[in-house]
């Protein structure tokens, strides 16, 4: 099955100043998931994943397991078992492969598990979000040090990782890589001795990575710290694995909330994982109480944003793990729209993502875009609404804080290429509706 074929081109129409009352559950988390399903290729024994979220990068990759010979089963729900006993080599190294990795952001963590099952791996440039540059050095050299041979062949435009063994080292990251820090660890759980990575990603999408592999077997310490010590095993065995909930979801909830002045409960949201995402929120002024694993949002006419003690201007600025997740400044600039005061969003990591803001501007929001990096935002309070637009979604991110914006406007907007959305929100039209929107999905 193609999955560049399989996309149906769709949009949005929403209409905007609807208030949402109610509650939602957020899906299982993407970021987790796509390192998940490339975990089972680790062994050759069944693995059971619960809480997999219907969404487009997720399926492609599930598709993608089944081209390369990985047995899948849906038992019910979010509920998959994966079997990778029979993986057809000679696939891997076919121009279909290759097309299919060029078409997933997700295929990048592939490298790890192939490279530590079979000696072998070949991989084009993964596709993904255009948000900027999004290197796999941290990926190649981290594989390397464990023992492998990097080339690249010009002439079919893809690398190639070869190993006859990979032998454990220590290794200290150039960056705190999420995917990076993934893909090494895959590695060095089947490579030979002890593999220290120092500077390495702990996310709770990494911590629950970690978790999983131990269970099927591997010898991992420093687990949720920024130093992981593997003690490499000869094989690992099946297990059971439970997703986390998504908390860029989680995020994306609250914003709507505020923007359309609503009152929303999200429950389950796993409140020890979500790290500063409420309390960033709190710093926009909106009230985020938390009820057991649950997160109630009042309606809030009006909402303030703080400023340091000193006085000066609030910075709201992506940072690794603990730190706030790049993947929700999107969301935290759009909400700030309407927030009374001002805020200096710096998105440090990608120096595209911030372009989405001419929209936001267009629709009537008072954004300063200073550089690629940084937009100051200038709320109006509730006291100017934003206009309807036709918009198109340039990412996943900026597709879901286009969809805020437009659900608090005034009037008619459209937002197109709404696949970019699909990829990391599942059936949001038809959930959000349920709460009391209005948008109507149209295929073209």
């Amino acid at each position: 099955m193609s999955i560049v074929n399989d996309l149906v081109m769709a949009s949005f129409i929403i209409e905007g100043g609807h208030r949402l009352q109610g509650e939602i559950t957020p899906q299982g988390a993407k970021n987790e998931v796509l390192q998940i399903l490339c975990a089972t290729l680790l062994t050759p024994e069944k693995v059971t994943v619960r809480n997999v979220p219907d969404i487009l990068d997720v399926n492609n990759l599930i598709s993608m397991l089944r081209s390369m010979g990985v047995e899948v089963e849906h038992l019910s729900g979010g509920e998959f078992s994966f079997c990778a006993r029979n993986i057809d080599e000679k696939y891997l190294d076919s121009d279909e492969f290759l097309k299919l990795c060029s078409s997933l952001r997700g295929s990048v963590m592939l490298m790890g598990p192939l490279l530590a099952r079979f000696g072998r791996v070949l991989i084009s440039k993964p596709g993904g979000d255009k948000i900027g540059r999004r290197r796999l050095d941290t990926h190649f050299v981290g594989l390397m040090k464990l023992g492998a041979a990097f080339s690249y062949n010009d002439g079919r435009g893809v690398y190639e990782l070869k190993a006859e063994a990979l032998n454990g080292t220590y290794m200290l990251l150039d960056e705190a890589s999420v995917t990076g820090t993934a893909n090494i660890i895959m590695a060095a759980v089947l490579a030979k001795g002890v593999t220290t990575i120092y500077n390495a990603a702990c996310e709770p999408y990494i911590q629950q990575l970690c978790r999983m592999l131990c269970r099927m077997g591997a010898k991992i310490e420093g687990i949720a710290s920024n130093r992981l010590v593997i003690t490499g095993v000869e094989a690992l065995h099946g297990c059971e694995h439970t997703v986390l909930p998504d908390m860029i979801e989680v995020g994306s909830f609250i914003g709507m909330a505020a923007m359309t002045r609503s009152e929303l409960t999200i429950r389950n949201v796993s409140l020890e994982n979500l790290g500063v995402i409420p309390d960033s929120f709190r710093r926009l002024g909106i009230i985020v109480e938390e009820r057991g694993d649950d997160l109630y949002i009042p309606r809030q006419e009006h909402y303030q944003i703080e400023s340091f003690i000193d006085g000066s201007i609030m910075t709201l600025a992506d940072a690794p793990w603990p730190g706030l997740t790049p993947d929700l400044l999107s969301v935290l600039l759009v909400t700030a729209i309407q927030a009374k005061g001002s805020v200096l969003i710096h998105q440090k990591m990608f120096e595209s993502r911030l372009f989405f803001v001419d929209k936001l501007i267009e629709m009537g929001a008072q954004i300063i875009l200073c550089d690629p990096h940084r937009a100051v935002v200038n709320g109006h309070d509730h006291g100017i609404s934003l206009r309807g637009r036709t918009m198109t979604s340039p990412d996943i991110r900026a597709g879901i804080a286009l969809l805020i914006a437009a659900m608090s406007a005034e009037g008619i907007s459209r937002i197109d290429r709404i696949e970019q959305i699909d990829r990391g929100y599942q059936n949001i039209d038809e959930r959000l509706n349920r709460l009391g929107a209005r948008i109507t999905r149209v295929e073209l």
